[in-house]
């Protein structure tokens, strides 16, 4: 098909992909007699597709195809002679040599996708590579040298990019291909090569012991520094590159900058001209971690001098960064749309805001937060000078409001960076806020726009730690985000709420006392905010409940509690509709957060009084759930609420535990759904402890764990497949190892057992990783206990009793040949990489239970695998292997011999199929 002159492009791309596969996974199916005459085939198509440009993607993938038959072609020694022999010496062959020796190299290094062992890889790459070095510098420099327009091709660069790890960075530099990639630099098609290249070069240039070659590379690319300029006016890409540049190349030589910051100090002056240069901030983002990384050196004490003489660097680069903290003026000039409809760009810019934020960190942590911080504050003193001395018109209020903005965000950024005891700035930014043109006259105040405010607010519920230090700053700070619920800007709404979560949280003790403003409050605006600024401020009063004396948290509780949960009956007389049943769930989630947060100390022989008045609030939500069963969000959120209970309150919770079993029992059976499982693994969990828990609970609890296991297995039965139900699944095995965990010596050798065992087993066909790595892990866990030692330390004997160990033997014995055709199918066919681990694990732990059996077992499953797809020899070989291994108790030769001989077999083999198209039995089970 290559050959033939007839057929289009897009065919011959596809046969020369194929036959990259076959070469990959099928030569040692060839006799090695052949070899030689499939090498010369590839090297004729190569000559043949050299020269026109529309065929250099198929020729890239001949080259690759040569590689890695090179690779695998141990008698073939004169490699690079021969395919420089065969492409000639004229321009389209030096071309299409260059490709060659760039992918030799990266394909030795991917070498573990074909069948050679690591000591034949190794064997191999040093005869390929290290052999070469001297070659392969001889052929880039004369090319480079060969024409005066030889530096405009980037596979010269890329080439020497490749070869990198294999020629020593200093023979490069001290060679003419250093001018060579320099020179490469004036040309925009080799442009992006060039600059890889060298910072390829940097990369091999981190250690101490490389300062020769980086006294020859540190003055060239400071050379290149009057270009950031002109790239910044004319070409983005371009100061894209030299940005990249000259940011890795401080990456690289951090510690050198930190050790002789005065010779460094252009460099480092030259990242932060890109940073200042990049207007539209396309290119920014490419310095940030150097300036981290530097960070993290001028911080200590043996660079004390370093962080003096960088001092006024990182003070400019404040000013740059908070300068590119601007929203942009829209072009449109709608205030209302930023970003001219483009709400991508929008959610970027905002992502981006976070991260040079952090830089603003990283520059707190040199300079000081309190000079950060005073930056900051005197560009907001600079803007109001101007906007106080202007005339704001009707239709512009506050003309370039983004100038006051940004410094604002940035106060955000930098708030934990900013100690408690902060004297001199923040009192003076408080004071900003909380100041209006009525209460002041003639001095600064912010001015009303929805961004500044936004910003605002979000800055006083950053520094809430500040305010519980310095209460005189408390009311008027609540008053002003306060003020915010009644703004006609979501946004701005959304920020008060966020706000007030932090002041309660924060500032708690200083608002014990004004609980019942808190409560008139938050009844007063909880009507007209959404969910997520409801949540938070649920949050915040919370805290201040939890904060109340023990005399009087119960009453306290009840204040904020009894309204939801009058509004909660209500809503559930008049659910109906979906949105009506949202809105029903949402207010169950109020009365969770107060149960995850409302939980003081009580002691355990004294009356807890707020399980007290769960205990009364119970009966209205276990109701409401009784009539909204069919709802998947009711029985989520109630269910939430159940293991917040429990884990809040642990065994207080004792007296609901009863009828809280029967409703997770009954609910469980009428929904199916897994939140009631969710809720059980809970149970399991908090009553298990012998020292607090009673005989007769403790066995209360294991009958519950019975019921909602039989409950399972029959909704198993009742599936066509686990496929159905992957989520359920996943709930019920994670709620299994608990049972295995907390309730061993109960559980083995009961009639739980072997249903368990087969409910798994019916489950590996699933091929989500969440769900499948609950089953692996629970069969990890049950064969554990078939060993010496117990994996818990739940009795008292050191070892598992022989009756346990047993009843684990017995049961692996029986089903243990379906369990190795399930986990092998699954590793060759359909598991998700993420599950390769523990199906391992579990293959691993048969090998220690049932060494002989489970030699057998592999056996059969490899002898199950459809004809044509391994080879006798490969098939024999890998048992030969395995078995040696076995024996041998070689664990890890056992573990790598799986993994190597399944992901073989799956790229060879497998496209994205079923794992049904095996050929391998997958029975269905009975329970």
């Amino acid at each position: 098909m290559l050959k033939s002159a007839e057929l289009p492009l897009d065919v011959k791309l596809f046969s020369a992909t194929t036959l990259k596969g076959k070469i990959i996974y099928d030569v040692p199916q060839l006799p090695r007699t052949s070899l030689g005459e499939l090498r010369d085939t590839i090297l004729s198509l190569l000559h043949a597709f050299r020269s026109e440009k529309k065929h250099r993607i198929i020729r890239t993938q001949l080259n690759v195809c040569l590689a890695i038959l090179a690779i695998q072609m141990v008698e073939w020694k004169n490699v690079l002679e021969t395919v420089n022999e065969k492409l000639g010496n004229d321009a389209d062959g030096s071309i299409c040599l260059l490709e060659f020796l760039k992918v030799l190299p990266e394909e030795v290094t991917e070498g573990r996708r074909i069948r050679m062992t690591d000591e034949e890889l190794d064997i191999r790459a040093k005869e390929l590579l290290e052999d070469n070095t001297e070659k392969v510098m001889t052929l880039l420099i004369r090319y480079s040298q060969s024409d005066p327009t030889a530096c405009q091709e980037p596979l010269l660069t890329s080439c020497l990019t490749s070869w990198l790890r294999e020629i020593p960075v200093l023979t490069i530099v001290n060679s003419p291909l250093l001018d060579a990639t320099i020179t490469s630099l004036a040309s925009d098609v080799a442009f992006d090569s060039a600059i890889d290249c060298l910072c390829a070069m940097f990369a091999e240039t981190r250690d101490d012991e490389s300062l020769d070659t980086i006294n020859i590379l540190f003055p060239r690319i400071m050379q290149l520094r009057p270009r950031i300029l002109s790239a910044a006016e004319d070409d983005i890409e371009q100061l894209r590159g030299l940005t990249k540049m000259f940011a890795e190349a401080g990456e690289a030589w951090v510690i050198l900058i930190a050790k002789m910051p005065v010779d460094f100090r252009p460099l480092v002056e030259a990242i932060l001209e890109c940073s200042a240069r990049d207007k539209e901030q396309e290119v920014i983002g490419l310095t940030f971690n150097f300036w981290f990384d530097l960070k993290n050196y001028l911080v200590l004490e043996n660079y004390i001098e370093a962080r003096v003489q960088l001092a006024d660097v990182f003070a400019s680069l404040v000013d740059v960064m908070i300068g590119h903290l601007k929203y942009p003026i829209p072009e449109s000039g709608n205030e209302n749309d930023l970003f001219d409809g483009d709400r991508e760009q929008e959610e970027r810019f905002r992502e981006f805001r976070h991260k040079m934020g952090d830089v603003l960190k990283d520059c707190c942590e040199v300079l000081g937060a309190r000079d950060c911080l005073a930056k900051a504050y005197a560009q907001v003193e600079q803007y109001m000078r101007s906007y106080i001395a202007g005339t704001p018109s009707s239709q512009n209020p506050v003309p370039n409001w983004q100038a006051l903005e940004a410094p604002l965000f940035s106060m955000r950024a930098m708030g934990r960076m900013v100690p408690n005891d902060e004297a001199e700035v923040l009192p003076q930014i408080m004071n900003l806020f909380i100041q209006s043109p009525e209460t002041v006259a003639g001095q600064y105040y912010l001015p009303e726009h929805p961004k500044v405010r936004f910003a605002a607010t979000l800055v006083l519920g950053r520094y809430t730690e500040w305010t519980a230090k310095h209460p005189e700053y408390l009311e008027p700070q609540l008053q002003y985000i306060t003020n915010g619920f009644a703004h006609s800007d979501k946004d701005v709404m959304r920020a008060a709420a966020m706000a007030l979560r932090y002041f309660c949280q924060d500032c708690h003790q200083l608002l014990v006392g004004h609980i019942q403003q808190l409560h008139n409050f938050y009844e007063q605006v909880s009507a007209n905010l959404p969910s997520q600024s409801l949540e938070e401020i649920t949050d915040g009063v919370a805290h201040v409940v939890a904060a109340q004396p023990i005399e009087k948290i119960y009453d306290a509780l009840r204040l904020f509690c009894e309204p939801i949960t009058k509004r909660l009956m209500a809503k559930a007389n008049v659910a109906r509709d979906k949105e009506s049943v949202r809105e029903l769930s949402e207010t169950v989630s109020l009365l969770t957060t107060f149960a995850a947060i409302v939980r003081p100390h009580i002691e355990a022989d004294a009356k807890n009084p707020i399980v007290q008045f769960w205990g009364e609030v119970f009966p209205i939500v276990t109701a409401i759930l009784e009539e909204f069963i069919a709802h998947p969000a009711i029985c989520e959120r109630v269910s939430k609420f159940y293991r917040t209970l429990l884990i809040s309150y642990r065994i207080a919770i004792l007296p609901l535990l009863p009828v809280l079993a029967e409703k997770l029992a009954t609910c469980f059976q009428k929904s199916k759904q897994g939140c009631f499982l969710w809720v059980t693994g809970s149970v399991i969990r908090e009553f298990s402890d012998e020292e607090f828990v009673d005989q007769n609970t403790r066995e209360a609890v294991y009958q519950f764990l019975q019921q909602q296991c039989w409950t399972m297995f029959k909704i198993l039965q009742a599936e066509d497949s686990p496929k159905n139900i992957p989520d359920l699944i996943e709930d019920f095995f994670r709620l299994m190892q608990d049972a295995i965990m907390f309730h061993p010596l109960q559980m083995i050798p009961s009639q739980l057992l072997e249903p368990s065992m087969k409910a798994a087993l019916a489950c590996l066909v699933l091929e989500q990783n969440e769900p499948l790595i609950a089953v692996l892990h629970f069969l990890r866990d049950l064969l554990v206990y078939g060993t010496p030692t117990p994996p818990t330390s739940r009795y008292d004997s050191p070892e598992n009793p022989p009756h346990i160990r047993q009843a684990v033997v017995d049961i692996t014995r029986s089903q243990g040949e379906v369990l190795t055709i399930r986990i092998l199918s699954g590793l060759m066919y359909s598991f998700p990489r993420d599950c390769v681990p523990d199906s391992s694990g579990v293959l691993m732990t048969l090998v220690d239970l049932l060494p002989e059996e489970t030699i057998g077992w592999v056996a059969k499953t490899v002898a199950q695998l459809p004809p044509g797809s391994v080879s006798d020899q490969e098939r024999q070989k890998f048992l030969t292997n395995i078995q040696q291994s076995i024996i041998s108790r070689d664990s890890k030769k056992v573990r790598y011999q799986l993994q190597d001989f399944t992901t073989w077999y799956r790229r060879k083999n497998v496209t994205p199929r079923a794992a049904s198209t095996s050929g391998i039995s997958t029975p269905k089970f009975s329970f």
